[in-house]
């Protein structure tokens, strides 16, 4: 976690029905670069995760797996936020005291309240083919919407998530086709053995509460934030479209630019392209 004085700290914060550890590769990466980097487990996810009973009933009940309660789905947005701006606060004192953060996915729903929250403290918010929602806007909205209509993430979903209070997959399933739609969804070019492994770091069930939050930013506060989007071109969880049609839309509110890169890589190049994703990042790094 140590990192060189004299380089920014990045705080890493993963996506919906992952944990910290899917960071590992990108981590080494960085860490041998000389910048800290803390990757947290999220509450309700990662270790801090817990599984509905009916999840470790095999064969599956397709009726007790899509009506029980989730046990995260109590979890917030606000615990999310007080959980990353302690891991800013972490890690503006492992280097020069600026503190990159990167959100992937739905953590970029984290980023974006730690950002307006805390603007002196973040150097650079960088949204990795993330939710980087303009003023108004919560998740669910952006999930709905017809220019994420090629998403091959809703069809994965196990049980109706007002119900249950969960955006539940089955990442338990055996059944072949199933685990051919995660893996396009999530992880496109992986090989088997990197699909195999990053399927066993999954939990099932996403807190929805986080999904359902307006995102809250300000150009007086989040706004003056230097902001960074990754564009995955591969992505089929949110597609290219859905990304650009983002980043649009916060320039708009906010009046002014984020600054865009773009790797060729599905949802997913922490484990595919991490070496690429460092480069990234270290390039950023070097501007703040």
């Amino acid at each position: 976690m140590t990192g060189s004085a004299d380089k920014p700290a990045f705080v890493l914060v993963h996506g919906a029905w992952h944990g910290g550890a899917c960071w590992d590769w990108l981590k080494q990466e960085l860490e041998a670069a000389g910048h800290a980097v803390v990757a947290s487990d999220l509450p309700g996810a990662g270790r801090n995760a817990a599984m509905p009973a009916s999840f470790f009933q095999r064969p599956l009940d397709p009726a007790a797996f899509g009506t029980e309660l989730s046990p995260n789905a109590g979890v917030t947005q606000n615990a999310r936020t007080d959980a990353v701006l302690a891991d800013v606060d972490t890690a503006a004192g492992l280097g020069n005291g600026k503190v990159i953060l990167v959100g992937h996915s739905l953590g970029g729903v984290t980023v974006s309240p730690v950002a307006e929250a805390a603007p002196g403290m973040v150097a650079a918010a960088v949204y990795l083919c993330a939710f980087m929602l303009p003023p108004g806007m919560p998740a669910v909205a952006m999930i709905l919407s017809e220019i994420m209509s090629e998403a091959l993430v809703p069809p994965l979903f196990k049980a109706d998530p007002e119900q249950v209070g969960a955006l539940r997959i089955d990442v338990g399933s055996d059944d072949a086709d199933y685990l051919a739609g995660i893996r396009a969804a999530f992880y496109g070019d992986l090989s088997d053995a990197e699909f195999a492994a990053a399927r066993n770091g999954l939990h099932c069930d996403e807190p929805v509460a986080v999904a359902a939050v307006p995102s809250a930013i300000t150009p007086d506060r989040y706004g003056t934030v230097a902001r960074h989007y990754i564009r995955c071109t591969q992505d089929r969880a949110i597609p290219l479209a859905g990304q650009d049609h983002m980043i649009e839309a916060v320039d708009g509110a906010m009046g002014n630019a984020t600054q865009v890169h773009t790797l060729h890589s599905s949802h997913s190049p922490f484990i595919s392209q991490p070496g690429a994703l460092a480069g990234i990042l270290r390039d950023i790094a070097a501007t703040v």
